[in-house]
């Protein structure tokens, strides 16, 4: 029993030691921020020659939640706008799979739902979609992720303000990799010519068969990016940000860009969103971090000790083949699934999101618990062997964020990641041999697949 705890000990620090020391060290972790519900109606923001406000943030709801900051403004006749984004041309940019069943029911369900048509410009065609079809499998796991946003609006003197739902959604990206997303709400008076968008980078969730949000700071800069690449837009004065005050939510600061089309004329056909590849950090971000200086001559010489020889030797004793091979088998089997996801999206057309999960994600819930047990029956040592799982999990996690360019990572992540790792170790340990020595279904096991189980499940549900 004191082994076991020992185990459990050691895993914690792993998972503490490769989860959330490189999450503070290489990304930002975040947590999510949300105000209490009022019934009041907030400061909106108004624009120069317009009647109509709207609200800077998004809601989940029809409450005021602030989750999602509005981040950019387009000031612009609404179909010149929306020509530029959506047609394809040069662009990258595409508009997300559209259910025409839920706008037939929204556009009975009042206002806030039907005057984003009103206007009647390219958006006839357009549909609304709620985010939970967005979720491979089809299922709003989780309430807070599975709604669509909501906008509050108010035309002006003489109307009532109203919740409305977007106009139009674009994306940028691989589904099953990283992608760019805008949701575009327009002005509830043509007259008025903007439209608010909120511009958010979001990667395909393998634990929870879904979307998460990373940050908006990447996608703002990004966006504005390729309206400055339009032809006739004046990066120096169509183009600049403003602050609204709506910092708080992910990475948000605060500044919301503001780019002017009144002047821009708007070219019939091919005119899309001019950026082939995806906004990276800036050049000065990459020149401040300094290359380490080599050592200085004359400075004294570090070496191993003999202690330290006496260590590496005793680990390498203890090291087996089984360890290498448990390593590489996690790595496989957890990238392979994110390089098989994208490679099923991008060659086999044939498949719906629906097929792809339904393919993959067994690979994650079984296929590595179980190949991990098989493997760890032939290690000696449950320590050693709960390390190498732990470590190998840990090193596929930021790897995979790596390969997606992830630079944001929510709290609750951390929290999910971390427990995973741990479970895997558990489940390790309690198949190596000296832990199967009295039973096959030792404690740490079993404690192992139980915490992999209501950690998965929890995560599907949206518990974490």
């Amino acid at each position: 029993m004191r082994r076991s705890h020992a185990v459990a000990v050691a895993l914690v620090v792993v998972a503490v030691l490769f989860i959330g020391g490189p999450s503070l060290l290489f990304a930002d972790s975040v947590d999510e921020q949300v105000t209490e519900d009022t019934q009041e109606t907030p400061e909106l923001v108004s624009l120069e020659d317009s009647e109509s406000e709207f609200w800077r943030f998004l809601s989940p709801e029809e409450e005021f939640h602030e989750r999602s900051p509005i981040n950019v403004i387009v000031r612009g006749e609404s179909e010149d706008v929306l020509r530029a984004m959506s047609e394809q041309g040069d662009g990258d940019w595409e508009e997300i799979e559209a259910v025409e069943e839920e706008v037939e029911e929204d556009a009975e369900d009042g206002p806030g739902n039907g005057t984003v048509l009103e206007n009647n410009t390219v958006l006839e065609n357009t549909t609304v979609l709620e985010e939970h079809h967005r979720h491979a499998t089809g299922i709003a796991w989780g309430e807070a992720d599975g709604t669509t946003r909501y906008a509050w609006v108010d035309p002006g003197e003489g109307e009532d303000g109203y919740w409305a739902t977007e106009s139009l959604q674009l994306e940028e990206g691989d589904y099953y990799g990283q992608r760019y997303h805008i949701r575009l709400y327009e002005s509830p008076n043509a007259d008025d010519e903007w439209i608010a968008m909120q511009a958010h980078t979001e990667h395909f969730d393998w634990f929870t068969l879904r979307h998460r949000v990373d940050g908006v700071e990447a996608a703002q800069t990004k966006v504005e990016q390729d309206f400055m690449n339009l032809p006739g837009v004046d990066a120096e004065t169509d183009v600049r940000r403003i602050h609204i005050d709506n910092a708080g939510p992910s990475d948000a600061d605060g500044w919301t860009t503001v780019v002017d089309l009144t002047s821009m004329v708007v070219l019939p056909a091919g005119v899309g969103l001019a950026a082939g590849h995806r906004y990276r950090r800036s050049a000065a971000e990459s020149v401040g971090k300094e290359r380490p200086r080599p050592a200085e001559e004359g400075a004294p010489e570090r070496g191993l000790t003999d202690v330290d020889r006496q260590r590496l030797a005793a680990a390498y004793d203890r090291l087996e083949a089984g360890h290498l091979v448990l390593v590489f088998a996690i790595l496989a089997l957890f990238l392979g699934v994110r390089m098989g996801g994208l490679l099923l999206e991008r060659r086999a057309s044939f498949l719906t999101p629906h097929m792809i999960a339904a393919l993959l994600y067994p690979v994650i819930a079984v296929g590595i618990p179980v190949a991990t047990y098989l493997i760890a029956r032939g290690l000696t040592s449950r320590l050693d062997a709960a390390i190498a799982a732990a470590g190998s999990l840990s090193l596929a996690i930021w790897l995979d964020y790596g390969l997606l360019g992830v630079d944001v990572i929510r709290l609750d992540v951390v929290l999910q990641r971390s427990l995973v790792v741990i479970a895997l170790g558990l489940i390790a340990a309690g198949a190596a041999k000296r832990a199967t020595r009295e039973s096959r279904f030792n404690d740490l096991l079993l404690a192992g697949v139980a915490m992999w189980v209501l950690v998965l499940v929890g995560t599907l549900f949206g518990y974490l």
